[in-house]
């Protein structure tokens, strides 16, 4: 781990560059926070988590990332309103590439704050459940459902829904099937390529209700969120964020299998009056220009490219 004063630079460099950035946005009167949200106790709860999170090869995140990723993602969970203490989201590297990740709590967050939802519940729906619903104006209006206590059963989902309220009856559902939820699921790295249902034992698995209900609320949210005015710091930030971790990923992806090219060499004996003159004729190995340039690729940047006004992209459901 970085040593002090290397930590020290670094937070110069990021969390105060970014704490600067958030009062701009503030005395522009571009961006308001929620009366209960301090960004301050965000990014020191933020700090206190980076110095310990490290990435799949057990290094730290702080010394592989590079600085105007670990700036951000900070920024990206301040815009949000969110707090990783309060389990709203979570860092992730990809690479050198560091990226904050709404949790389904965070999602809720932003969609109270955004769209002034009063309340936000899901519910599962198991085999032998009776649920009845409206279609108006292609919507589902007046969903009721009745559940036995006898059905609740992992094994026995069939389904998800999200009731977003807003008040004076104006109430939003999201409703999923199991086959809607596994396909959604499908689209992680965790699961196979021709995976048909949860790999016994995995997480999806053991807590298959959870799954289900983070799954339809996550939906929910961002198809909501998606029809409100994206024209705010908030908005946009959040759209921003979701394609930062896609950009983060595919390069991931693409450097993984480069990693995986190699030759394939054949070693034969010689006899011991021949060896000089096989070294004469063999050819020296080429120079490791790739590792030489991607040495390059990694050094730090002088001057931080911190986003100020994120481009207008849409959220994937």
């Amino acid at each position: 781990m970085a040593n002090n004063n290397q930590l020290a630079l670094i937070k110069k460099d990021t969390v105060d560059v970014v704490a600067t950035k958030v009062k701009q946005f503030q005395e522009a009167g571009e961006l308001h926070f929620p009366a209960n949200y301090s960004p301050e106790n965000a990014m020191k709860s933020a700090w206190l988590i980076l110095q310990n999170t490290v990435d799949r090869n057990k290094k730290p995140a702080l010394e592989v990332c590079t600085k105007d990723s670990v700036a951000n993602a900070l920024l990206d969970m301040v815009v949000q309103g969110l707090n990783p203490n309060k389990k709203q989201g979570y860092f992730i590297v990809y690479g050198n590439q560091l990226t904050f990740q709404r949790s389904y709590f965070g999602t809720m967050a932003v969609t109270k704050r955004v769209a002034d939802a009063k309340n936000i519940d899901a519910a599962v729906i198991y085999e032998g459940d009776e649920v009845d619903y409206e279609m108006v104006n292609g919507r589902i209006k007046n969903l009721s459902h009745k559940q036995k206590f006898g059905n609740i059963n992992k094994e026995n989902v069939i389904g998800a829904y999200c009731i977003i309220d807003f008040g004076n009856d104006d109430v939003y559902t999201e409703l999923m099937t199991i086959d809607d939820l596994r396909k959604a699921w499908s689209k992680a790295q965790f699961w196979g390529k021709d995976q048909a249902k949860e790999k016994k034992g995995s997480t999806h698995d053991e807590f298959k209700q959870e799954m289900a209900k983070k799954t339809v609320i996550n939906r929910a949210c961002k198809k909501y969120l998606n029809s409100s005015d994206d024209s705010s710091l908030v908005m946009q930030h959040f759209n921003k964020q979701d394609e930062r971790i896609d950009e983060a990923q595919a390069q991931q992806e693409i450097s993984e299998n480069a990693n995986k090219d190699y030759i394939d060499v054949e070693y034969s004996e010689v006899q011991e009056e021949s060896q000089q003159k096989s070294k004469q004729a063999v050819e020296p190995a080429p120079e490791k220009e790739t590792e030489s340039n991607a040495e390059q690729s990694q050094e730090e940047p002088k001057q931080m490219t911190l986003d100020e006004q994120p481009a207008d992209n849409g959220v994937p459901f």
